[in-house]
Formats: structure tokens, C-alpha cells, sequence
């Protein structure tokens, strides 16, 4: 079976180095996203905002670390460099199945 070059990203943030927790969220909210929810008058509207990691395919390991195709890095590696000061990052090489991506949407779509 042939393999698919990907970048195994792990990240550590530095909470210290936050001026605040606002600061801190603005971090993941846009790298992850985040569900909005406004109640007007009696009714309760939910929006999903979406974040850089919903613009690039990816397995999520854990909850600091994450796999994206080797062609993709370019968008993350500058998003990352904007938090240099307070987030930790590496970057690994690792090899996987051709297909994985497409399959990790497809289980995602499937699922929800």
C-alpha cells in the first residue's frame, strides 16, 4: 500500500504568557472553532465558527496534538508562529495510509 507524508503536530500552551483568559481562547477558538449560541426574545439561535483546522484535513491524536497532510503545513506553521511567545510546538514527519484522510471525513460526516 503506498503512504501518504504527514506532519504530526503537538503543541503545549505557556498559560503565564497570556495576558488573559480571553487571550487564551482566542488561541483555540481559532484554531478549533467554537459553537456560538444567542437566545433573542424567545428563541435560541446556534452557530458553528469555524476554525483553521476545519480549512485542513486532519486526525486529531489528542487534545494538543493533531495530523495534517504534508502539503498543508504552510497555513498551520504561520498560525503557530503568530503564538510563538506563548505556545510550544513541534513539527514530526510520519508516514500513512494514502487514503486516511479521506476516510476520517468520511467516518466525521457519518457520524454526525
Amino acid at each position: 500500500m503506498r503512504k501518504k507524508e504527514a506532519i504530526l503536530i503537538c503543541f503545549s500552551i505557556n498559560s503565564e504568557k497570556f495576558e488573559s483568559r480571553y487571550e487564551r481562547n482566542k488561541f483555540f477558538r481559532c484554531l478549533y472553532g467554537w459553537k456560538q449560541t444567542i437566545t433573542k426574545e424567545k428563541k435560541v439561535y446556534v452557530y458553528r465558527r469555524s476554525g483553521l483546522l476545519d480549512e485542513i484535513p486532519h486526525i486529531k491524536i489528542d487534545q494538543s496534538s493533531f495530523i495534517i497532510p504534508a502539503n498543508k503545513t504552510r497555513k498551520m506553521i504561520k498560525f503557530l508562529r503568530e503564538w510563538e511567545d506563548k505556545v510550544i510546538w513541534r513539527t514530526f514527519k510520519v508516514l500513512l495510509d494514502k487514503n486516511i484522510f479521506e476516510e476520517e471525513t468520511w467516518l466525521k460526516k457519518k457520524l454526525s
